[in-house]
């Protein structure tokens, strides 16, 4: 219950960004500085909060099948990406995307409530952009305002659905627990390195731009210290 509660705040910021881009479109180096920014946190959550979590368990069973899984996931909605066109595909993508962001904030919850709370922070820049992305390019297709919002509304529910979906883990043995937690750092990780980081380079870059994705990371460490 509580990963549902906090998935309200990365809604609440898909909803933004929808309506930020609504009112004024971003400019490229805005949009490459936010998503920086955001694969820095996203990666330090997973760096610190994550990786402990399934190293203490020592099972390396379970970390290997988790993990492989979770790159096998990725893999196959990055082909799906590529093999489709058109705003249908590209928000079943999103779709796919935020409700394995929100499976992964319910399985960051399960190993720890400090854990959860950082990764809310994370995904939140994250889907912040997403918003924005999304309205961009519905945009495009001469989408009205209402449908954009609409969309966007129903895109942002997959999270908590994600996180609802990630409830019954809890209860299974810690064993099983560790192969989730493996399959949730695997999709972080693809999400900063095949996704965020990639598409930022793809847009003017200049040493300011870069370091935001230093500033993320020492941001959310500093942060996990002070809580």
């Amino acid at each position: 219950m509580q990963a549902l509660i906090y998935t309200l705040i990365p809604l609440a910021a898909v909803i933004l960004g929808t309506l930020v881009a609504l009112w004024r479109r971003p400019g490229p180096a805005l949009v490459s500085a936010t998503q920086h920014l955001a694969a820095g946190v996203v990666f330090a959550a997973a760096a610190v909060e994550i990786l402990p979590q399934i190293k203490h368990e020592a099972s390396p069973i379970a970390t290997l099948i988790g993990g492989a899984l979770g790159v096998g996931v990725m893999l196959a909605i990055k082909a799906l990406e590529e093999r489709a066109s058109g705003p249908f595909a590209m928000l079943s993508a999103t779709g796919i995307d935020l409700f394995i962001d929100g499976l992964v904030l319910g399985l960051a919850f399960i190993a720890g409530e400090k854990a959860g709370i950082l990764l809310t922070a994370a995904l939140t820049l994250e889907v912040l952009f997403l918003g924005l992305s999304v309205t961009s390019e519905l945009q495009e297709s001469q989408a009205t305002r209402q449908r954009i919002l609409a969309i966007a509304i129903g895109l942002g529910l997959l999270l908590p659905v994600g996180a609802l979906t990630a409830t019954p883990v809890a209860a299974l043995p810690p064993v099983v627990i560790t192969g989730f937690l493996s399959f949730g750092l695997m999709a972080l990780l693809y999400l900063v390195t095949e996704e965020l980081l990639v598409e930022a380079h793809e847009k003017p870059d200049t040493p300011l731009i870069s370091s935001m994705f230093f500033v993320g990371f020492l941001g959310l460490l500093v942060l996990e210290e002070l809580m």
